[in-house]
């Protein structure tokens, strides 16, 4: 009874030592959480929050804002979309300013990640044309911060990407034309067998 408590014990302990050591990810988005020991930020990768492309990283880090939830990338991946369409925007930063802003969208699931300003007013310069991403619509991952384990046995799997997608249903798509041809002549031959 008492080794099952110390062992109880020993995993509360464990568990309040892991969450109390790790920052939460709003925390470290929006600028909040401390340094590591050593002065220096792990790398942070963003992703979208639904389909989890990459969409940016922390070396391209330039700002947040902690009022509307959001952080500035000075650079984004290739799967970012800008948008087309301006619209205006009413910007709340002490006093309330029209900006002229374009969206963000993810191009995997084509959800709204965030937005461009285009326009803005003086007071808001330092915004204009940085990738504003929403934190809700994005998540993040520290490298390095995962406990990493390399398999002994298994084949390589590749990740799956729109284009490796395409590659999959066109190799697909000849391999069922192969079986059909081969089925027909099968089928001609077990006829030409029967005469």
């Amino acid at each position: 009874m008492a080794a099952r408590e110390n062992v109880l014990k020993h995993r509360q302990k464990m568990v309040n030592i892991t969450f109390a050591s790790t920052p939460a990810v709003e925390e470290k988005l929006l600028g909040q959480a401390e340094e590591d020991e050593d002065g220096d930020d792990l790398p942070v990768v963003f992703i979208c929050g639904k389909c989890k492309m990459p969409v940016g990283d922390s070396m391209s880090w330039d700002g947040s804002e902690d009022g509307q939830n959001q952080i500035r990338l000075k650079r984004i991946t290739d799967n970012v979309v800008v948008g087309e369409d301006t619209r205006l925007h009413e910007a709340t930063t002490g006093k309330r300013s029209l900006c002229l802003i374009v969206d963000l969208f993810c191009r995997g699931c084509r959800s709204v990640l965030g937005m461009v300003y285009s326009s803005t007013p003086k007071n808001l310069d330092y915004k204009r044309f940085t990738f504003c991403f929403n934190v809700a619509d994005i998540d993040s991952y520290v490298l390095g911060s995962a406990s990493q384990m390399v398999a002994a046995e298994g084949p390589i799997e590749q990740p799956v990407t729109l284009e490796y997608r395409s590659v999959v249903e066109q190799q697909l798509t000849e391999m069922k034309m192969v079986v059909m041809s081969m089925a027909q002549r099968l089928e001609e031959i077990d006829i030409s067998l029967q005469d």
